[in-house]
Formats: structure tokens, C-alpha cells, sequence
């Protein structure tokens, strides 16, 4: 689940894959990065509206949980 700086909630298929498979590519926590994030859940049917405002707060929200999750693992490490 998603929660963006609104409060707004989104449920999104197919996250946590996605960001272990990320995470297993050694991915950086960047711009690029979230964009891809994007891309591989819009293969997986989410939705993503298009307008370039929304796709932004998408990008950083994303971002932030990949950042999250990123943490997570390196703590398990340790």
C-alpha cells in the first residue's frame, strides 16, 4: 500500500516484488530508478495516470519506499 503526502492510499500489485527484484539488480535509489519502478508495475496492470504532476508525486512516493525497503534489507544484514 502507497500512501502518498495527501494521505491518499493505493494498493499496488505486485510492490514488494518488484522492489526485491530491484533491490537483487543492486539498483541505486534515483530518478532512474523510480521510473522503472513505474514501468515494471504499469506491466503488471497497475494504473499510473499519465499526467506528468501525478507520475512525479508517483516517482517520489515510489522512491521513498524503495528507499524504505532498501533499509529494511540492510538492517536484516546486520
Amino acid at each position: 500500500m502507497l500512501k502518498f503526502p495527501d494521505d491518499t492510499q493505493v494498493r499496488v500489485h505486485g510492490l514488494n516484488e518488484t522492489m526485491a527484484d530491484l533491490y537483487s539488480e543492486d539498483r541505486q535509489m534515483n530518478q532512474e530508478t523510480a521510473e522503472e519502478i513505474m514501468k515494471r508495475l504499469e506491466a503488471l496492470n497497475n494504473y499510473i495516470p499519465a499526467a506528468d504532476r501525478i507520475r512525479k508525486e508517483y516517482a517520489y512516493v515510489l522512491l521513498k519506499e524503495y528507499e524504505g525497503y532498501v533499509r529494511g534489507r540492510v538492517a536484516s544484514k546486520v
